[in-house]
């Protein structure tokens, strides 16, 4: 998972509808916890910003 910084305005709209608890906002990030995210793309989808994106590794 990816979160594309200069999309993000930090809505909290992903971490809303996360159902592993993987996404948390702080004061200057959107932070990812990889061992909790399941790669479900719930927040790719619902994000109004198109901030997120799913990397797979080669």
């Amino acid at each position: 998972m990816l979160v594309l910084s200069g999309h993000c305005d930090q809505c909290g709209t992903c971490v809303a509808v996360c159902p592993a608890n993987a996404l948390m906002l702080t004061e200057s990030a959107l932070v990812i916890d990889h061992e909790r995210c399941t790669l479900c793309a719930l927040c790719v989808n619902i994000c109004p910003f198109a901030a997120l994106e799913i990397k797979h590794e080669d």
